[in-house]
């Protein structure tokens, strides 16, 4: 098949069902479907019609999203491998003052060392702070709003989709712009969060709050010599193109294994099993949504989106569950191609600016929105916390997120 050749629509069925698998499958076989190599079985068997279309079709688009991915798993388990390595020692008393300013503080690193890296750093020691409590999923789940996804709005290093901006000339500095955006949405959901989890708090049995109270434990930093491999693979990320890039950060996870006490990974609980479990599904992912992501740009005119809320809302409908790093790419084109006044990389600061919010914010939205998702749920779930289903997990989103952006619509785009 010729890449002239119109793509049926029915090309997006592997990914639809890809999507419905992670929805339906924890459900219905629960214990079967937590091994990683049924996941990769089943992200095989779907992909593998893409691959024999592609193969035909156009095998550079299977390089080029090869070489996506590899990136893509390469920075992740740098951050997942290297943040693991630092022990943050700490049993606080799990109030809903102290959870709430976990919150904020992983938000402003988001900006900084990226979500994945704010994410893999403190839900440790908050599931550590929070241990002795019975009522924590609530918790997780806004870890994942704020520290997730929300705070890496920012700056390029806070979000992949940011970076790729950068990249396609984005200035560096035009992210600071979003401030308001991510002050609003933070502030909303931190106060939001706090006035849940004081009712949460109150609901608690008084003997977990006494065991709380008695068993505190001061912070304390462990394998801080990871904090430079950490900047390492920032400046790597800001500064250095592929293939040097991944090598780099191939060489910092190295050095960071190397240098790191096995008693320090061993008390943070390390385990290869959520990168893995984040490498095999979006390998599915990332080979079934070429379809999907071709006829976007090919048919994305059809879809009438040329005003700024509009570009916010199907940006970031699709971010929630495509990847949301090439779904900005595609909306970015999508924009340029509407021949816009050009304040910035073809397209105007308000069109920009609905891409980039609806890209990172709703990534938020379901667990495969952005890669941290799945593996701040994993931890949590090896930590003992029940996280909800993946339909579960969108009851919380519609409920508390769906509100939210709909005010930041409102008052923005």
């Amino acid at each position: 098949m010729s890449p002239d050749t119109p793509l049926p629509l029915y090309a997006v069925l592997p990914f639809v069902l890809m999507l419905l698998v992670i929805a339906v499958f924890p459900l219905w076989l629960p214990h079967w479907w937590e091994h990683n190599r049924i996941k990769f079985l089943v992200a095989c068997l779907l992909g593998l019609p893409i691959l024999a279309l592609y193969a035909l079709r156009e095998p550079r688009a299977l390089l080029h999203m090869g070489e996506e991915y590899l990136a893509f798993i390469i920075l992740l388990a740098g951050l997942y491998v290297i943040s693991g390595g630092v022990l943050l020692r700490s049993d606080l008393e799990a109030k809903p003052l102290t959870n709430t300013t976990f919150l904020a503080l992983g938000s402003l690193l988001a900006s900084v060392v990226g979500t994945t890296g704010a994410s893999m750093l403190l839900i440790r020691p908050l599931l550590q702070t929070n241990r002795e409590r019975t009522r924590v999923t609530h918790t997780v789940v806004f870890f994942i709003f704020t520290v997730s996804n929300i705070g890496g709005m920012l700056t390029p290093l806070g979000d992949p989709p940011l970076f790729l901006g950068y990249l396609q000339g984005v200035p560096f500095t035009w992210t600071f712009r979003l401030w308001i955006h991510w002050a609003l949405m933070l502030g909303v959901l931190l106060l939001l969060y706090f006035i849940w989890d004081t009712t949460q708090y109150a609901r608690e049995p008084a003997a977990a709050i006494v065991r709380d109270r008695t068993r505190i434990e001061p912070l304390r930093v462990h394998g801080l010599i990871n904090a430079l491999w950490l900047v390492g693979v920032v400046l790597a990320v800001a500064f250095i193109g592929e293939p040097a890039r991944g090598m780099i950060i191939l060489a910092l996870t190295g050095l960071s294994l190397w240098s790191t006490p096995r008693e320090i990974r061993r008390a943070n609980g390390f385990t290869t099993y959520p990168i893995v479990e984040v490498a095999v599904l979006f390998f599915g992912i990332f080979l079934t949504m070429i379809p999907a992501l071709e006829l976007l740009r090919a048919r994305g005119h059809e879809l009438g989106v040329r005003e700024p809320w509009q570009f916010f809302w199907a940006t970031g409908g699709l971010s929630s569950f495509l990847d949301n790093a090439p779904t900005y790419l595609a909306f970015l084109a999508l924009g340029q191609g509407l021949r816009l006044p050009a304040d910035v990389v073809g397209v105007p600061n308000a069109i920009l600016a609905a891409i980039s919010v609806g890209a990172v914010a709703m990534g938020a939205n379901t667990y495969i929105g952005n890669a941290p998702n799945f593996m701040v749920k994993s931890i949590a779930e090896q930590a003992g916390v029940k996280m909800p289903s993946f339909l579960g997990y969108m009851l919380y989103s519609g409920l508390v997120l769906i509100p939210l952006f709909g005010l930041v619509t409102l008052l923005f785009f």
